[in-house]
């Protein structure tokens, strides 16, 4: 998943990436070809499987002993495990987070993808079983006297669960949702039962979301939180560029990489292995690493899942993530090795 503001977060074609974005101001996180799968997966029934919205399904999903699941916060999301090479996708958790015993997501079908959500779509049914890997919550919702929910389209997933925490806690807030056309958009129903605090704008009925309007005076006492497509995110960042930082969060459908900082090869010690590894152009630390017969785990291999962090014990990371903060990024002390890299010639890591 996919965040950002300057301690924010960000995801894949049913959920969103954690990606932080300088306090102006996160999917569907995609997935993985024969990579490990993420940690303490867990196989879990498809329970329901629902038409929510056109091209979206929500899929309900249990424990097939119907044991309890582990807690989750609203911004969490799971790893789905998708049967024969389907790899892994990571989808935001959009359901009660009180029921103990389910977990809902819903599953945008990308026609443009690889294959996933076309998996999803087509050949998931009702009492087939998938492995199922977290929660984690790389977009969580922090305490505020005011929040200002954004939604694009199926952006809508992370947020829903933040607006009843909202509600729940008797917070002020408001939600304004668009996308391309009411059929189009998931889980319009739910959100209209809040009454004026939603704003439902489809673009073929009211056009684009005006931002200036909602956005164009800062309000210290409010959380922004985005989710949605890349220029949805863009044009939010740009109308908060006046506000306090920290203010918004984002979280996107896929990670936007930054150029690396040198083209050169480096070195790449494992402090406990005792090998070095040489990490040429065009090839990711992660994958020099496997290489080399190091174990790493690793899930969307885009930078955007967090599963592969490792600890870095000398020198200075190249971040390319979408999941650190500013804060953990200044400490130099972690990477994701499937995107990110070294602006030194040497990197040493705690492997």
């Amino acid at each position: 998943m996919v965040t950002g503001s300057g301690d924010s977060t960000g995801g894949s074609t049913g959920g969103p990436v954690r990606d932080p974005v300088g306090g102006s101001g996160s999917s569907s996180r995609t997935g993985s070809e024969a990579r490990p799968g993420p940690v303490n997966a867990v196989s879990l029934v498809v329970a329901a499987k629902e038409r929510a919205a056109d091209g979206v399904v929500a899929l309900t999903l249990e424990h097939p002993d119907g044991a309890r699941l582990p807690d989750w916060t609203p911004g969490a999301h799971i790893d789905l495990v998708l049967p024969g090479d389907g790899g892994v996708r990571q989808y935001s958790l959009c359901g009660d987070r009180w029921d103990a015993y389910r977990y809902r997501i819903a599953v945008l079908r990308e026609p443009g993808g690889r294959g996933g959500s076309a998996y999803v779509h087509d050949r998931l049914r009702p009492g087939d079983r998938v492995g199922v890997g977290g929660p984690r919550n790389h977009f969580p919702l922090v305490p505020s006297e005011k929040y200002l929910f954004v939604a694009g389209g199926i952006g809508i997933t992370p947020l829903l669960p933040m607006v009843r925490q909202a509600e729940l806690l008797g917070t002020e807030w408001e939600l304004v949702y668009g996308g391309r056309s009411r059929d189009s958009m998931a889980f319009g129903a739910e959100v209209a039962a809040y009454g004026e605090r939603v704003r439902v704008v489809p673009q073929d009925e009211c056009g684009l979301l005006d931002l200036a309007g909602m956005l164009g005076t800062p309000r210290p006492d409010t959380k922004v939180y985005c989710c949605g497509p890349g220029p949805l995110l863009a044009a939010v960042e740009a109308a908060c560029a006046g506000w306090p930082r920290y203010a918004l969060r984002t979280e996107r459908f896929t990670a936007e990489l930054a150029p690396p900082v040198r083209a050169r090869p480096f070195e790449v010690e494992l402090r406990r292995s005792g090998r070095t590894v040489t990490v040429d152009a065009g090839v990711s630390v992660l994958e020099a690493l496997r290489d080399a017969g190091a174990e790493v785990l690793s899930s969307c291999a885009q930078g955007t899942c967090g599963t592969c962090l490792t600890t870095v014990l000398e020198g200075r990371p190249d971040h390319r993530d979408s999941v650190l903060t500013d804060h953990e990024r200044a400490a130099e002390d972690c990477l994701l090795p499937c995107v990110s890299r070294s602006r030194d010639d040497r990197l040493v890591l705690d492997l």
